[in-house]
């Protein structure tokens, strides 16, 4: 079916849009349920110590303590794995990992490699992933988990045919109302000390090491006291009923040593090839990351009032125990308080009648609001472009500045071809930024899934330097690369006006894409409820 399916409608691609082709399968499988649960001894984050090399540096971040936080902006994915690599090199203590995605590719395996060094070293590794991209890498992941200073535990599990993409899909509509719901957070938190959190999950396509396509996205890395809030919301998961440990739902034959024997094989420099050599500074003129920690008291970071929120596990059961605003909730109070601009970037951008109500009240005191999200043909989620397409005629009657990232714009600029190469250059970073002041970040895309179904984390900052920093890496001010769209002369429709480019053309149909792939898109959107995208 799924052959036939491709075959038929080539545009049909991404998690959201291979729903439709199992459905009739799915309806006729039966797959068996997860485990008794047995609850497992709590154990919590590792507090900072002046003890370690990254908790001194935290010290001196923060001298003299004074209730901010240190951070740096993580703009270029080349310096965003650098600064993993470093913290996991030089961790003593603890290494707390969660992430949505961990690939089975060049950069997971890295990354994974320097997982299983550091418990080796003594360092306690807890990885959290969530379950629906571990199809396939049981054998590596156990790998990992035999190592007697690490442990991997799953969000939400699967059961069964857990080697085959097929299989899952299978089980997924099987048991629809359960593992419809998916931990999408990201969070590195290394000795208790420093933190990285924003967009990037953690395979090639994240750090532009993809042949194919890549996404442009953003980070921080963290010092102060919103490190010990995110190792609490850490702790809270990994302690919590819908996380299970690997070996509950992976099962194998193998030693631990040839585990162990598969894990080094797998992880090899010919498997998990090093990055390329950093420049001397990123974009914004700041060193990699060994540089300024070999001279932490030189090191120019920014200081800023911020928080850390996450949506509760139990958001997963369909239940909430503790009645705390969502993410997704903090994130609209935020943009009600915008006084006189909102930047609103997201890769998948679907208001509903909610948020174009709140757009409506924005624009009737005055707020300036920019939305930036991709274009239907750089979308890893075509559904979810032609969902938001709804609602596009509507925002600009309003007044919204509105754009869409597009590979060929993008690719205009020198800066973004040598990055891009080959491969589609796609948004994924999640941020708003609200009267040059306040900035949002992490896991959550605006759209019903982030809201109603998926856990999100996230970092609340009110710092006027971090806002001028992202102004500037992604000139907010004078958007290029992207298309600009607006109203036809009927105002009834839309077109696309390109930047970047002395011609600046104008084209009266979604740029880069046929007809044959929006009538299969809009044909497959009947069917999708919009609060499933």
């Amino acid at each position: 079916m799924l052959k036939l399916i491709a075959l038929l409608f080539p545009a049909f691609r991404g998690p959201a849009l291979r729903l439709m082709a199992l459905l009739a399968a799915a309806a006729l499988t039966g797959c068996a349920g997860l485990p008794p649960r047995t609850p497992e001894p709590p154990t919590l984050a590792i507090a900072a110590s002046p003890a370690t090399e990254l908790g001194r540096a935290a010290i001196s971040l923060n001298s003299p303590p004074d209730g901010l936080t240190s951070m740096r902006p993580l703009i270029e994915a080349s310096f965003a794995l650098d600064a993993r690599l470093e913290l996991m090199r030089r961790a003593r203590s603890s290494l707390d990992i969660q992430t949505y995605q961990l690939g089975n590719d060049k950069t997971g395996r890295l990354l994974l490699r320097e997982m299983r060094n550091a418990a080796r070293r003594g360092v306690r590794v807890r990885l959290l992933l969530d379950d629906f991209y571990t199809a396939g890498m049981d054998r590596l992941l156990l790998g990992l988990a035999a190592e007697p200073n690490a442990e991997v535990r799953l969000f939400n599990p699967f059961v069964n045919a857990r080697d085959h993409s097929s299989g899952r899909w299978l089980e997924f509509f099987s048991d629809f109302r359960r593992l419809n719901h998916r931990m999408h957070n990201k969070l590195f938190v290394a000795d208790g000390a420093m933190a990285i959190a924003g967009g990037r999950n953690l395979a090639d396509e994240y750090f532009l090491r993809s042949e194919s396509a890549n996404f442009i996205d953003f980070e921080l890395l963290l010092a102060g006291p919103v490190v010990p809030e995110s190792a609490a919301i850490f702790d809270t998961y990994w302690n919590s009923d819908v996380v299970y440990p690997l070996q509950r739902v992976a099962s194998t034959s193998r030693s631990p040593q040839a585990l162990k024997d598969d894990f080094e094989e797998s992880t090899s420099p010919a498997h998990a090839p090093a990055p390329d050599p950093l420049p001397v500074t990123d974009l914004l003129g700041d060193p990699p990351l060994a540089t300024q920690l070999a001279d932490i008291d030189e090191a120019k970071w920014m200081r800023a009032e911020a928080h850390a929120s996450a949506d509760s596990p139990n958001k997963a059961l369909g239940v909430m125990t503790h009645p705390v605003p969502s993410l997704a909730q903090r994130f609209h109070q935020m943009l009600a308080t915008a006084q006189s601009n909102a930047v609103v970037i997201s890769p998948y951008f679907i208001p509903g009648d909610e948020g174009m109500e709140r757009i409506r009240m924005g624009r009737e005191h005055g707020v300036n609001i920019t939305v930036i999200t991709n274009s239907l043909a750089d979308s890893d989620e075509p559904l979810v472009n032609i969902n938001y397409n709804r609602y596009r005629v509507d925002m600009l009657k309003l007044g919204v500045n509105l754009y869409e990232v597009s590979t060929q714009q993008l690719k205009r600029s020198d800066q973004f071809r040598t990055l891009l190469k080959k491969a589609r250059g796609r948004l994924h970073a999640k941020l708003a930024l609200v009267d040059r002041q306040w900035v949002l970040l992490g896991s959550m895309n605006l759209d019903p899934r982030s809201a109603r179904l998926n856990t999100e984390f996230g970092v609340q900052v009110r710092s006027f330097d971090l806002t001028q920093a992202l102004l500037f890496a992604y000139q907010l001010d004078d958007i290029e690369g992207v298309y600009r769209v607006t109203l036809k002369p009927d105002g009834q429709n839309v077109q696309w006006v390109g930047t970047g480019d002395v011609n600046n053309e104008v084209l009266d149909s979604e740029p880069d894409s046929s007809m044959l792939t929006r009538l299969q898109l809009l044909l497959f959107s009947w069917f999708v409820p919009t609060d499933q995208l």
